[in-house]
């Protein structure tokens, strides 16, 4: 079994493993091209034992390369009252990084 983790990122878990690609919420100051350490880390799995953390484990860290920013699908919020004359319409479009994870450490 390859090793893996689970980690803590704007408000969402994600089980990665090394070279894994993947879209999170953006991190100030994170640009393309630079290296992120994600974390916390909740859990991890060495391929021989499993670690898991009450709530995160010390020290753990996963590194991960910055691939791109990129903006996520238009949402779109539409409230309305029948017979009223009231409606809202609210977009949002979440921006994103796409990161690839280089090690679990």
């Amino acid at each position: 079994m390859e090793a893996y983790a689970v980690i803590e990122t704007g408000g969402k878990q994600y089980r990665v493993q090394t070279g894994d690609e993947l879209e999170i919420e953006r991190i100030e100051g994170a640009e393309a091209g630079s290296k992120i350490e994600l974390g916390p880390v909740l859990a991890r799995n060495t391929g021989a034992a499993l670690e898991v953390g009450t709530p995160a484990i010390e020290g753990a860290k996963v590194l991960a390369d910055v691939l791109e920013e990129t903006r996520g699908d238009k949402v779109v919020a539409f409230k309305k009252k029948r017979r009223k004359g009231y409606h809202r319409k609210v977009g949002h479009r979440q921006d994103l990084l796409k990161v690839k994870i280089q090690s679990i450490a």
